[in-house]
């Protein structure tokens, strides 16, 4: 089996140099390529990319970029043509700002805010109707107002009601019955009570 400069460089057996992708004939030729640059090229862009970043796992992720466009671009970089870590420490840095511009070209995120529900909809309609039903309870009796506040509002049953007015739970329902014709015909444009 003959040694390909590649497997030399793996095995130690040749200088400390990158080998070309021209080198290595084959179907895994630019993965060899790769790994060669990652071999001796990878510690110092990590600690390039930490350095630029601050963040480990986020140096980790710009080494694998860069060395995925060194794998994309393997027949360009020649060690006769330019230094390939410079090339290499190039791309790492390009990727670190094009980040940074992405971050702050992006909107800031709101987090979501826990101690209040979202606003499903609209309630001013429920104001508006609140503000009309207690103006038309204002045009009624006082005996009227009395029950419908009772059992609508405060959420009592007719003999909580009865007890709480002094008066027969026969009355109470009564009251009921004339007190919701005498709203209704308020809001109905009537303005006048119905009798009882």
């Amino acid at each position: 089996m003959m040694a390909t400069p590649a497997t030399e460089y793996f095995l130690g057996w040749a200088p400390a140099i990158v080998p070309t992708v021209s080198a290595n004939q084959g179907p895994d030729a630019a993965e060899t390529f790769v790994r060669a640059l990652y071999a001796e090229h990878g510690r110092s862009v990590l600690a390039y990319a930490t350095r630029l970043t601050g963040d480990r796992a986020a140096a980790e992720d710009v080494v694998q970029e860069t060395l995925v466009r060194a794998w994309k671009h393997a027949d360009d970089l020649d060690q006769s043509k330019g230094s390939v870590r410079g090339w290499l420490l190039t791309v790492a840095r390009n990727l670190v700002t094009d980040r940074a511009r992405a971050r702050a070209a992006r909107p800031v995120e709101v987090a979501d805010v826990v101690d209040r529900p979202p606003v499903e909809r609209d309630h001013s309609e429920a104001v508006v109707n609140t503000m009309v039903v207690l103006g038309a309870l204002d045009q009624v009796s006082p005996e009227h107002r009395e029950v419908l506040v009772e059992l609508y509002y405060r959420g009592r049953s007719v003999a909580e009601a009865a007890k709480e007015l002094g008066v027969p739970p026969g009355t109470v329902k009564s009251r009921t019955y004339y007190a919701l014709r005498a709203v209704r015909a308020v809001l109905a444009g009537h303005n006048g009570e119905v009798a009882r």
